[in-house]
């Protein structure tokens, strides 16, 4: 047990032990009371082989699954956050295996920046949550188009690009730690974490890659919590978790072989779309929010 890689797999192994057992008992009872077996639908199970494949790739799985979910009219609203929890948490957590186990990542960096997610995510939240929401998705996606433009011009050799380190330490690893603290905690207000994190990882001089295992396992320790808590209130709809569970893992395998062989700089174009489609979906929903909360035009 000197690899400090096993421990990680050790906590992960443990947290998602727990994390089943607790499912296992909430759809029993939810069989007993419903009297017959929870069967994904092959529409199910395609929605999280598709999801959680762009989730791998580091585009995020919760706002396409949602809208997929109201499209098709599959699950209640007022259960769509407990059935992504629940259905999304076992594919991340085999990411979050897989990138640990393939990309080349200093552990003292992955470990810390870890650590700072699930530490913003725990204190942070009571901090964060009276802020403005609207204000920081504003703040967040203008931050993340600027991040997005400057990380083009270093792709195509206007200015100085990002480096090719596996780990962080001075300076740079501090920035990284606050960094990923408060990513963690703006995950509290629903603030996606990997386009955030990717680009923050890609500025401060380390290789792309390196972020997926970084922000995979941060969720993926982060994830279960919630997923217990849910199935024990019966907050979930368990047909379409199991198909985001079912269709979400082949495609998890899939999709990390894909990004392993990537060229770097394919991975580094990779990382401009997401973050825009990050930063959109935040000023979209800023915007959605300034509508909602304008009520009818007074006459």
């Amino acid at each position: 047990m000197n690899n400090p890689k096993l421990w990680i797999f050790l906590a992960l192994g443990v947290i998602g032990l727990v994390y089943l057992f607790s499912w296992a008992r909430a759809l029993a009872a939810g069989r007993a009371r419903a009297n017959g077996p929870a069967v994904p639908t092959p529409l199910q199970t395609g929605i999280g082989f598709v999801t959680n494949f762009f989730d791998t790739l580091g585009i995020g799985s919760y706002a396409p699954t949602t809208a997929l979910f109201r499209f098709f009219k599959l699950v209640p609203d007022e259960k769509i956050p407990g059935t992504l929890t629940l259905g999304h948490t076992l594919p991340t957590i085999v990411q979050s295996f897989i990138f640990i186990a393939i990309v080349r990542v200093d552990l003292k960096t992955l470990v810390l920046l870890i650590g700072a997610s699930i530490v913003g995510a725990w204190l942070g939240a009571g901090v964060v949550a009276r802020w403005p929401k609207r204000n920081i998705q504003i703040g967040m996606g203008l931050a993340l188009v600027a991040a997005a433009a400057l990380f083009t011009m270093a792709n195509l050799g206007i200015v100085a690009a990002g480096g090719t380190a596996v780990g962080l330490s001075g300076a740079r690893l501090i920035a990284g730690i606050i960094g990923n603290f408060i990513l963690g905690a703006l995950m509290t207000l629903g603030i996606g974490l990997y386009g955030p994190c990717l680009i923050m990882i890609s500025l401060l001089g380390m290789e792309p890659r390196t972020a997926f295992p970084i922000m995979m396992a941060s969720c993926a320790f982060l994830m279960p919590v919630a997923g217990v808590r849910f199935s024990r209130e019966q907050a979930f709809s368990a047909r379409p978790a199991l198909g985001l569970a079912l269709g979400g893992v082949p495609a998890v395998l899939i999709a990390a072989l894909w990004v392993k062989s990537m060229p770097l700089n394919t991975v580094r174009w990779l990382v401009v779309a997401v973050v825009l489609i990050a930063a959109t979906g935040l000023l979209r929903s800023a915007r959605q929010t300034r509508v909602a909360t304008a009520g009818p035009p007074v006459p």
